[in-house]
């Protein structure tokens, strides 16, 4: 064979490759409302920049006839270009070629990857859509998987790991986006599930769609599994590469910055106005945050999960900042079970990368109920003083209003190591609300009282009058200084940017025991 009839060999494989499972198979694959494995990756990487690997490995197994089926690419594509200019690995799984079956070089292109994406200091996106193990390979498939979720957790706290659920993802397999840091689902089309329906139901006798049981708004309102819905496969890809843009490479890195040489320390009156004089009533954090980041941007993250809290990525002056907020549109911003886990695994994320965090304090306190408490509560709210104890980037807290009781310190308060603790005028700093303290506090003498109504209302104003104002917490030195409202991005700005140099020594130990 020639040099010039090895070069068309060569050309014609390739070919080979981007038919995926045929016409009929890519053809279905696009009546379901699915892009291509390999359409896909083009989205995802800047033009010209995708360098494939492994586009030749295919199964060894010769079970149940699979020595007479040709599986391009073994049915995942792998490789690493730019996205938005930064290096990024992938692996996708190909639906239209076995279903997108996971066998042994299948998992072994995947680990490969993963492992290169270690190397490298690069994040690494994995596209899910498949089937599941391949059972004609037994025992491979299934220690392949365990080779996957072994790199997903070397992986972890090292490089940015994201998924995007494309297709079906049952199973064992949804165990290795559950390990990554971010997951994104695609409405309609992605599901998500260990059991499936019809098992269900043969075994527990009940009846259920697989969209009710792993559709999007199931494992994230419900189960909190996932971290952003995408209305369809571009807007997956689209969050994936806006994410990316606020995280850092790696975790020897810091994140993006885009900063310019002065910073944007305006004053906005209008958050002089935003918190109402009805201590009872509600407003919408978001607009506070809109109305302190850069560009009113804000990358919120399962907003469809414990909605009494807000998580996300902004950006201050160009450099990112992780963001915590109560909400107090919603059980007036107290904390239960979701929101310490939600609050939680967000902190740990962001210490283990390089990004300050900023809180921000409206909160009554734990949610009180039978149900939390047997749930957990105890345990749950403990994550949170471990995760913002244990964190050592800048942390920077603005009690805007209600700081109550234990939710209060959890809320990342002076005391658990914040750099930084403001207050506005309208900050309430107290073990518990007014009512319930004066009922505790004064009780003897509201019984013995001849006017139990007029005492007790002269009790309450006497207790608003001493805790009701952030210049107790000011007096011993647990909030820096108090702030009018519309000065908040300039504290903000200065106290992230003098914190940027900070270092934190802390006992030597392998890791602390966070209560799981």
């Amino acid at each position: 064979m020639s040099t010039k009839e090895k070069i068309e060999e060569l050309r014609r494989r390739r070919k080979e490759l981007f038919k995926c499972g045929g016409e009929r198979a890519v053809e279905k694959q696009h009546k379901a409302g699915k892009f291509t494995t390999r359409e896909r990756v083009g989205m995802l990487f800047d033009p010209g920049t995708f360098s494939e690997m492994f586009p030749f490995a295919t199964h060894r197994s010769t079970n149940f006839g699979m020595d007479k089926k040709n599986l391009p690419a073994d049915g995942v594509v792998t490789g690493v270009g730019m996205v938005t200019g930064r290096e990024t690995f992938v692996a996708s799984q190909d639906f239209t070629i076995a279903g997108g079956s996971v066998g042994e070089i299948h998992a072994d292109k995947i680990c490969q990857i993963m492992d290169q994406a270690l190397k490298c200091g690069s994040p690494f996106v994995f596209i899910n859509d498949s089937g599941g193990a391949r059972i004609q390979e037994g025992i491979d498939s299934l220690a392949g998987y365990g080779r996957i979720f072994y790199r997903n957790v070397l992986l972890s706290g090292v490089v940015p790991q994201i998924s995007i659920i494309a297709g079906p993802c049952a199973g064992g397999a949804a165990y290795s986006p559950a390990l990554t840091d971010f997951i994104i689902m695609i409405k309609g089309t992605g599901k998500l599930f260990v059991t499936g329906p019809q098992v269900i139901k043969q075994v527990t006798g009940e009846d259920i769609s697989s969209e009710d049981l792993g559709g999007v708004y199931a494992q994230m309102a419900r189960s909190g599994v996932i971290h952003f819905i995408a209305e369809n496969e571009l807007d997956a890809i689209n969050t994936c590469k806006r994410l990316l843009d606020f995280l850092p490479p790696n975790n020897t890195e810091p994140p993006p910055d885009y900063s310019g040489e002065e910073l944007e320390i305006s004053p906005d009156p209008a958050l002089n106005k935003i918190i109402p004089d009805n201590p009872k009533e509600p407003y919408d954090m978001r607009e506070v945050i809109a109305r302190l980041v850069d560009n009113r941007d804000f990358l919120e993250i399962q907003d469809h999960f414990a909605p009494n809290v807000l998580i996300g990525f902004s950006r201050m002056n160009g450099r990112t900042i992780g963001l915590v907020a109560n909400q107090p549109n919603v059980m007036a911003g107290a904390l239960d079970i979701n929101a310490s886990d939600k609050v939680s695994r967000f902190v740990r994320f962001c210490n283990a990368f390089n990004i300050s965090i900023v809180t921000l304090v409206d909160v009554p306190g734990f949610l009180p109920g039978i149900q939390q408490e047997y749930g957990g509560i105890i345990r749950h709210g403990a994550k949170m003083l471990f995760t913002y104890s244990a964190a050592t980037v800048p942390k920077v807290s603005i009690i805007l209003r209600k700081a109550y009781g234990g939710a209060y310190l959890a809320m990342c308060a002076k005391d658990l190591g914040c750099d930084r603790v403001a207050a506005w005028p309208t900050g309430q700093i107290a073990v518990m609300g007014a009512k319930g303290a004066v009922e505790i506090l004064y009780r003897r003498d509201i019984k013995k009282s001849k006017n139990p109504e007029a005492d007790r209302a002269k009790y309450l104003k006497e207790y608003e009058a001493q805790f009701y104002n952030p210049y107790a917490g000011a007096a011993r030195n647990m909030i820096d200084d108090i702030i009018e409202p519309k000065d908040t991005r300039r504290y903000l700005s200065l106290a992230l940017e003098l914190l940027q140099n900070k270092r934190e020594l802390r006992p030597a130990k392998k890791h602390g025991l966070i209560p799981l």
